[in-house]
């Protein structure tokens, strides 16, 4: 994430002073009556938006104690307000002196306001001004915490505070604050924490940040004698950039006055940076790392000279040298700190070429830099493109990948994956710290994605120069000057390849069948009924319901036809004969009939296709007693297959309390004609197949034994391992019932290929039908990292029909800005009417040959199958493969019939 950048440097007595002072620790508690610990003090949330007296949101944090306390390796979380997920994290370091306050800055909703004191950290939290959920702990990775009311106690918390109508809190949570206009803050009384938000914080109109240093505006003295260049008692020394850079992730220089010469290489003077860089003249080309050890360029951050400076110019500035968020910097406070010098003789930098290197050390050689990078890029992520114009590239011709999507968890394999994409990956910047989702930035067109399409797998190609620098813990290629989406994109430095595909590869067979996660799809939309909150659009509508009612989807008509015609386009596009749902409205949560949703969907369906071609398996008379409020569904051709018998949900199994229950079909090709009535002739085993319907548990929450333990897996792995194990039963059980050994349990597994689940199907005889490691597709993208939750998984006789699979990557590869709920959210329209970002889950397609069915009517024909997607295409079996066949499908009679 961005954040602002205007600040000035900590008065250097002052930051002395905390160095010297012993630092003592504090005890892990949620609450604080006796005034042993630090509390939140103060939380101003709306910073930045109209009439508000500073840029910038903060949190201020309290130390009653009568000694400094350390808070490094300490954070500050912010959580949503309906979320249960992992907060964000924005890291502490320092200490708060006895009786003072230690100021956190956090993101900012615009540009109106004055700068906060220097703050003694500096985050890209940004939470809501009116309800959500802070946490001060003492540890730097994300907490995981329940909804409800937290304890005295709890692991890692050392204080909380929710407000508004936020589901986690101490005791109750605090009054929700006004509108984003009305300046005011939530704020203790004193350091006093009694464990109940609502009586600890009030509103207050009286907003007062405070630093460490006891400051509480910025410093303005132009005759403070550390000021560079000001005649003061500490002369500037005459220094190399190389020199002021050092060989070390630190300046030698930090902290004091320094002049340097350089040319001008980017500028930023619009965007937030407030600054440019400079690079020694004549560097750069292609060096050599292992004697390059030292950078000859730096950030200088000045608002007071950035509209003075060009890029090219050959300048001598004098300033302070700071170590900012681990960027070097040279803060130049006044226009005397810069003087122009003759471009005569001056030979101009030029870029480094260079492969991006693989280290830290190797990156810090180059910081500030001008690199034309060399070789390879792939983007590897496009989640906040929308919001912060930043892309995610990965070093090579392959993605990012989740760990345990090719390792097993907690290996050594796994770790050299994480180190691998460590190594790999770099951030595509826009040279400006701009939300454009903020009221203030909403009518500046977002960067990159109105150019065109920035697909996770695109090769992206570097045309121009860019500034490799380190911003909000990452590496970072910044372009030369800022950019948004009114730069023509012949302008760009970066080019991006279209990787889309209008329909999914051909994976023959004569039936097809395929999972589609359809993102909460509720015909039941949010203004049908009451106390629904909503995220909404730049003009203040309801796009999406947030919260406060038992809808999850759209907030009304309008949105719902935008989500339902691109689920349409896609699952009507996927060439599919059966296909399994997830994520439906379970409209008897509603007091409709269960299948209200799905008949919706079939409806719409039908109506794009022209005739009546889809149907539904209709909700069995025996359902469990307890459901959420999404389901699973099965929807299928009519023309092409027949559902044998009635639709099954398990509904015996302790497993899925906290899941969504498995739901089975069998189903027969329509070729088969069964008949009616007495003696008429079923479908045999030999053209009946049994399809399971499935949507484990998430990731994002557990307790106990389902607490995430740290292995890449997740929180609630346990209860999925259950889950993969009651499946087993109920499928053995759909088989004889269905009277096949055919069977395909598909759908959202919530767990990637090498994960524990996973494994524990494989090892019941079922085969994960994809992604196959050459075929470089998996289904989602999560924090930057590709695996596969969505999978099919196929009994051993299953195994033997399967003709091809293909991931269709349509939804997870796309940026979230093209979704139905991101709607008018900037004045770049990235919504259509078309199959991308449907959901945010791939759909997965499997050709099958089954006995006495020819080529499907219409959709993709058949094309002899893909041995690597665990197909065996037709005529593509050998000998000893039919023999191995044969014996596991023993087997596995065996198993299922004595």
């Amino acid at each position: 994430m961005h954040r602002s950048v205007g600040r000035t440097l900590l008065c250097a007595t002052a930051a002395a002073a905390l160095v010297a002072a012993p630092l003592v620790s504090v005890s892990t508690a949620a609450a604080n009556p006796e005034g042993t610990g630090l509390v939140i003090e103060e939380a101003y949330l709306k910073g930045g938006s109209a009439n508000q007296p500073f840029t910038n949101k903060f949190v201020e944090l309290g130390n009653p104690t009568d000694s400094p306390v350390s808070v490094d390796g300490w954070s500050v979380q912010y959580r949503a307000a309906t979320s249960t997920g992992a907060p964000a994290v924005g890291k502490l370091a320092g200490s708060v002196p006895a009786h003072g306050t230690y100021l956190v800055q956090m993101g900012s909703n615009g540009t109106n306001g004055e700068a906060l004191p220097e703050p003694d950290a500096v985050t890209g939290l940004n939470p809501s001004g009116s309800t959500g959920t802070l946490v001060l702990a003492d540890q730097a990775t994300a907490l995981s915490l329940p909804a409800g009311a937290v304890t005295t106690g709890t692991p890692g918390v050392v204080d909380l505070l929710g407000y508004g109508t936020s589901n986690t809190f101490e005791t109750a949570v605090a009054k929700a604050g006004t509108a984003n206009s009305v300046p005011d803050a939530l704020t203790r009384t004193g350091t006093t924490d009694t464990d109940s938000n609502a009586a600890d914080f009030s509103v207050t109109s009286t907003v007062t940040p405070e630093n460490a240093a006891g400051e509480t505006t910025q410093p303005t003295d132009p005759t403070d004698p550390t000021d560079p260049g000001d005649g003061g008692t500490t002369p500037a020394e005459r220094v190399t950039i190389a020199q002021l850079q050092g060989t070390t992730d630190t300046s030698p220089y930090a902290g004091k006055a320094v002049t340097t010469d350089g040319v001008v290489t980017a500028v930023y003077a619009t965007g937030g940076f407030s600054g440019y860089t400079i690079q020694t003249a004549g560097t750069g080309g292609a060096l050599d790392l292992g004697t390059h050890t030292a950078s000859d360029a730096v950030f200088v951050y000045s608002s007071a000279t950035v509209g003075s400076v060009a890029i090219g110019d050959a300048v001598r500035l004098t300033g302070t040298v700071s170590e900012f968020n681990g960027l070097t910097e040279l803060t130049v406070p006044t226009a005397a700190g810069l003087t122009k010098l003759p471009a005569a003789g001056v030979v101009q930098p030029v870029p480094a070429t260079l492969a991006f290197p693989r280290t830290d050390a190797q990156r810090e050689s180059l910081e500030s830099m001008l690199v034309q990078p060399q070789g390879d890029y792939t983007v590897a992520d496009n989640y906040t493109t929308n919001q912060y114009g930043e892309v995610v590239l990965a070093t090579g011709k392959q993605r990012l990948l989740q760990p345990t999507e090719v390792a097993r968890p907690g290996s050594a394999e796994a770790a050299a994956v994480t180190a691998d994409n460590a190594a790999r990956k770099v951030v595509l910047d826009d040279g400006a710290s701009t939300n454009f989702l903020s009221a203030a930035n909403q009518s500046i067109p977002v960067s990159w994605l109105t150019q065109g399409p920035v697909t996770v797998g695109a090769a992206a190609t570097f045309r121009e120069p860019v500034v490799l620098d380190y911003r909000n813990d990452s590496w970072k290629f910044q372009p030369t000057t800022p950019i948004t989406g009114a730069t023509p994109a012949a302008d760009l430095p970066v080019s991006f390849s279209n990787v889309r595909t209008a329909a999914p590869e051909d994976v023959g067979g004569d039936i097809r069948l395929a999972g589609f996660n359809v993102l909460n799809y509720f015909p039941t939309t949010g203004d049908q009924l009451t106390g629904c909150t909503y995220y909404t659009d730049r003009d203040g509508d309801p796009v999406t319901v947030r919260g406060g009612c038992d809808a999850r989807g759209a907030a009304n008509a309008d949105d719902l036809a935008r989500q339902q015609v691109k689920i349409v386009k896609a699952i009507n596009g996927l060439g599919a004969d059966v296909v399994s749902l997830e994520e439906i409205e379970n409209s008897a949560r509603f007091g409709q009939d269960r299948d209200a949703a799905v008949a919706t969907l079939v409806a719409a369906l039908n109506a794009a296709t022209g005739k009546d071609t889809w149907a539904y398996a209709k909700s069995p008379s025996k359902l469990p007693s307890s459901e959420d409020v999404i389901r699973l569904a099965l929807i299928y051709k009519k023309d092409r297959v027949q559902p044998v018998g009635s639709s099954t949900i398990l509904t015996d199994s302790t497993a899925f309390t906290n899941a969504r229950q498995p739901l089975a079909q069998a189903f027969a090709p329509v070729a088969t004609k069964p008949g009616k009535g007495k003696g008429a002739q079923k479908p045999s085993a030999k053209d009946t197949f049994l399809v399971i319907a499935n949507h484990f548990k998430s990731k994002g929450s557990g307790e106990g034994v389902d607490a995430d333990q740290g292995d890449g897996q997740g929180a609630s792995n346990h209860s999925r391992v259950e889950q993969a194990k009651a499946l087993v039963t109920f499928s053995t059980a759909m088989q004889r019932q269905a009277r096949t050994d055919k069977v395909f349990m598909l759908g959202d597994f919530n767990a990637y290929s090498e994960e524990d689940p996973v494994v524990a199907l494989e090892d019941a005889g079922y085969t994960d039908l994809g992604p196959t490691e050459d075929a470089a597709e998996w289904s989602y993208v999560f924090g930057g990292l590709s695996g596969s939750l969505d999978h099919v998984f196929a009994s051993p006789a299953a195994v033997g029909t399967v003709t091809g699979v293909d991931i269709w990557n349509i939804n997870s590869v796309e940026s979230v800005g093209l979704e139905y709920s991101r709607y008018d959210y900037n004045v770049t329209d990235l919504y259509r009417d078309d199959v991308y970002r449907a959901s945010d889950h791939d759909p997965v397609v499997v050709g099958i040959d089954l006995p006495g069915v020819g080529t499907p009517g219409g959709g993709n024909p058949g094309h002899g199958g893909d041995p690597g997607h665990g197909g065996s295409g037709h005529g593509g079996h050998t000998v000893a493969d039919a023999l191995a066949a044969l014996a596991a499908l023993i087997a596995w009679l065996r198993s299922l019939f004595g």
